[in-house]
C-alpha cells in the first residue's frame, strides 16, 4: 500500500482501537494485571511492633541503631506483544485478513497498557525475528507499533516459535505481561513457553479464519499452503473430507490451549469474523476474578 493508505489507515485503527480500549480497562484490564509484587523504597529506624524479618542487618551495624528496609508495591507493568507474521498470517477470507486483526487486537492492548501507566513493546516474528521495538510509553510510540504491524514485509515464511519465545525470555530479565497473537501452526515450542511461563505472565492469543476451520462445498479447488507454497487439489465435496478438515482444526486449538495450560500459561481463541473485544473482556473478567480470588 502507499504510504497514505497506511497513514489512513494506521489512523482509523488508532481512533477505533482507542475507543475500544477504554472498554477494556474499565472492563477488567488493570485488576487482571495488577502490579509485579514489592520493590524496595526506603529505610527507616525501627519502631516497636514492626516486622523483625525486615530489619536491615547492614544499616543497623553501620549505624548502631535499628533499621529496616521499607517496600513498595510495583505498580508499572511492562507489556511485550509477540506477533506472528508468518505467511499464513496474511490469510483471510472474512472481512479482514488476520494481519489486520491481529495488529487491532495489538493496537487495543497497547491503548490499555498505556493507560494503567504501562510499557508495551512488540516483536514481529516469523522463522525469525523480524522486528523488536523494545518498550516504552506514549501515544506516538503506539502510532508506530501499528504502522509496523500493519506494513511488515516478513523476510520469512514459516513459524519458529520456540525462536522467539527464547529471544524474549533471553531478552527481558524483569517479569513482564507476553501476549503471544498466532495462529500457532508450529512445532517444537513447549520447553520454551514452559521456561518462558515461569518468569513471565505469558497469554496465548489464538487467531484464525472461519475457511480455517470449514472447508465449503465448491468442488474441486487447488489450495496452497500459505507458509511453504505448497499446491495442493481436494475434492470439497467431499462430506468425509470436510469432516476431517473441521476435526483436524478442532484438534489443533485443544492441542495448543492443553500445552499453554500445562506450561502455566493462559490461552484465548477467537476468529477473525468474532469481536475480538468480547473474548478479551470476558478473559479480563475470569483472570480478575481468578486474581482477586487467588
Amino acid at each position: 500500500m502507499t504510504n497514505s493508505e497506511l497513514l489512513k489507515k494506521v489512523q482509523r485503527i488508532a481512533i477505533k482501537s482507542k475507543g475500544l480500549s477504554s472498554q477494556l480497562f474499565s472492563g477488567g484490564y488493570q485488576s487482571a494485571f495488577k502490579g509485579k509484587g514489592m520493590s524496595f523504597s526506603e529505610v527507616r529506624l525501627y519502631y516497636p511492633g514492626d516486622d523483625v524479618r525486615a530489619i536491615d542487618w547492614n544499616v543497623t551495624a553501620r549505624t548502631g541503631e535499628p533499621f529496616i528496609k521499607v517496600f513498595e508495591e510495583e505498580r508499572e507493568n511492562t507489556v511485550m506483544l509477540l506477533v506472528d507474521v508468518s505467511g499464513s498470517a496474511v490469510f483471510g477470507s472474512h472481512t479482514q485478513f488476520k494481519a489486520e486483526y491481529l495488529t487491532e487486537i495489538c493496537a487495543v492492548l497497547a491503548y490499555s497498557a498505556i493507560a494503567n501507566n504501562d510499557k508495551v513493546g512488540v516483536m514481529l516474528f516469523s522463522d525469525q525475528i523480524e522486528l523488536y521495538i523494545p518498550p516504552k510509553k506514549g501515544r506516538q510510540h503506539i502510532m508506530r507499533i501499528i504502522r509496523e504491524v500493519l506494513n511488515v514485509q516478513p523476510k520469512g515464511r514459516k513459524t519458529e516459535l520456540g525462536k522467539a519465545l527464547k529471544y524474549i525470555h533471553n531478552g527481558i530479565k524483569k517479569r513482564c505481561i507476553c501476549f503471544v497473537l498466532s495462529d500457532f501452526l508450529a512445532e517444537g515450542y513447549e520447553e520454551a513457553l514452559r521456561v518462558l511461563a515461569r518468569q513471565h505472565d505469558c497469554i496465548g492469543i489464538h487467531c484464525w479464519d472461519q475457511l480455517e476451520k470449514e472447508l465449503p462445498d465448491v468442488g474441486v479447488l487447488r489450495v496452497a499452503d500459505a507458509e511453504t507454497g505448497e499446491q495442493i487439489w481436494v475434492d470439497t465435496t467431499s462430506i468425509t473430507l470436510r469432516r476431517q478438515y473441521w476435526r483436524s482444526f478442532e484438534e489443533h486449538t485443544a492441542s495448543t490451549q492443553t500445552l499453554f495450560r500445562k506450561a502455566g500459561a493462559d490461552f484465548l481463541s477467537v476468529g477473525t469474523h468474532q469481536p475480538y473485544t468480547k473474548a478479551l473482556l470476558k478473559f479480563f473478567s475470569n483472570r480478575s476474578h481468578t486474581v482477586s480470588h487467588g
